[in-house]
């Protein structure tokens, strides 16, 4: 049996407890965090954001102590500093433009190749990795579960606000993202030998310098024995957090046992996804997504229902039943989205949404 471990990494925004404004921390909370946990805490792109990550979990349970602990560091670390750390996929009013870029060569190539696409790429997600050993099962895995991600997606939608205007969309992390190259639902690939050599292509004519300038909504990582889920806005909550992963550790073993059964999930066209995608980010799961079964638009909280059902039957091997449970508190009491943009119509300004962000993302820690 496939083992199923989890990695799971967050970007958090780093605040200016005054102004609310993001702020540069000039890479000292790296710096003081790796101190304390090596490798797990990097620097981004731009200054104002901080990337955590676990090390390899056997289980949600042992995830959620590290996602923890992380948080919680990063906190208080940034707190020495006189500083705030926020999780949501955008700041409600930051401007891109004032933001530092983080010098490392990595970025400065990025920025000169992508300008403006890159520079105003201020977003802040969630990763989740689920371990598959053979890279044939991945690519069999990656290409059917693409047909879930706007189902996670609307739950974790959690970017309402984007330089101080309310978009009109639940997640506009993903809108910005959209600039980027090589994002979005990808393609199915009929192998894993197709997929290789659609990126030795790629490196061979200079479209990219290696595989990880891919940052498709889901992809066979290039260098680890995992599928990466990158189509999440980053959770507020832990608990959001710990959902999200169960849920995609749980389509992968799902997958997997249907494929030791000889059987599979439909695979449908990236178009067809694509549709749902849209959806998701615009009313989260205050909408419609079409099931392409049906050929028929169905409530988004009917199917997330669904696909819980769909998975039920490995949540309890894999121990994640309890972490599930919370997709029905998102489903009865709304999206971090859903909380923003009810802390602003109460509030009616930026700067209670941004501290609302930031007391509730150590919340339950």
């Amino acid at each position: 049996m496939n083992e199923f471990t989890i990695g799971v990494e967050e970007e958090f925004m780093v605040i200016d407890p005054v102004t609310r404004e993001l702020k540069s921390h000039e890479q000292k909370i790296v710096d003081a965090a790796q101190r304390i946990h090596e490798d797990q805490v990097k620097a981004e792109m731009h200054q104002a954001v901080v990337e955590v990550g676990t090390h390899i979990c056997r289980n949600t349970e042992e995830a959620r102590k590290e996602v923890s602990k992380l948080r919680l560091t990063v906190a208080q670390l940034a707190g020495d500093m006189g500083l705030r750390i926020g999780a949501a996929g955008t700041h409600p009013f930051s401007h891109w433009a004032g933001q530092l870029i983080t010098e490392h060569p990595r970025y400065s190539e990025i920025v000169d190749e992508l300008q403006d696409a890159a520079r105003s790429n201020l977003i802040f997600g969630l990763h989740v990795h689920v371990g598959i050993q053979s890279r044939e099962m991945a690519i069999h895995i990656a290409n059917q579960v693409r047909y879930f991600l706007p189902h996670v997606f609307a739950l974790s939608a959690n970017s309402p606000f984007w330089e101080g205007r309310n978009t009109g969309y639940k997640s506009f992390r993903t809108k910005v993202f959209d600039k980027f190259p090589r994002t979005g639902i990808p393609d199915a690939f009929s192998s894993i030998e197709e997929y290789d050599n659609y990126i030795k292509l790629l490196v061979k004519t200079n479209c990219i310098d290696n595989a990880k300038k891919i940052w498709w909504d889901i992809r066979v990582h290039p260098f680890y024995e995992t599928i990466e889920f990158r189509i999440c806005d980053c959770p507020m909550l832990v608990d959001e957090t710990i959902a999200f992963t169960a849920l995609f550790q749980a389509l992968c073993a799902k997958l997997y046992k249907l494929r030791l059964q000889n059987m599979k999930f439909i695979t449908y066209p990236r178009a067809l996804i694509n549709e749902n995608k849209w959806r998701a980010a615009r009313y989260g799961i205050d909408g419609k997504l079409i099931d392409f079964g049906k050929q028929q638009e169905v409530n988004t909280r009917a199917l997330i229902l669904e696909l819980l059902d769909f998975v039920d039957d490995v949540v309890d091997e894999l121990g994640c039943r309890e972490d599930l449970q919370y997709i029905h508190h998102i489903l009865e009491h709304g999206t971090g989205a859903d909380r923003q943009l009810a802390i602003y119509q109460q509030k009616g300004n930026f700067e209670d949404v941004v501290d609302f962000i930031t007391s509730q993302t150590l919340k339950g820690i």
